[in-house]
């Protein structure tokens, strides 16, 4: 049995181990990002309450909700993760290590 060299394995082994190094970053400022986005929503949901119980603004709840709820059908949010993970793992060895790499990321995040 034939045991590659260092130097035949070793293109491969920068790209594994910079696709992981890469995935958990990416992994986990996706997370703390999320976080922040709904830290931001939240603020932003109950100064709109505190406006409208004073009555400086109307809201019409309804209207917001049809217009958002096609944004979190179930197809959309596939479609929307089919293409993040298409455009991240472009590079197959790379990508090898780099959804590994992404979950372990979101995960510690």
């Amino acid at each position: 049995m034939d045991v590659p060299s260092l130097e035949t394995l070793a293109p491969w082994l920068q790209q594994l181990s910079f696709g992981a190094l890469a995935g958990f970053v990416a992994g986990y400022a996706l997370k703390k990002v999320g976080k922040l986005v709904a830290l931001a929503l939240g603020l932003l949901f109950v100064a709109l309450q505190i406006l409208a119980y004073y009555d400086f603004v109307r809201v019409d709840w309804g209207e917001l909700q049809t217009r958002v709820e096609p944004l979190f059908a179930p197809e959309s949010l596939e479609a929307f993760w089919q293409g993040l993970v298409a455009l991240l793992t472009y590079n197959l060895p790379f990508a090898a290590a780099f959804v590994p790499g992404l979950i372990l990321g979101l995960r510690r995040g």
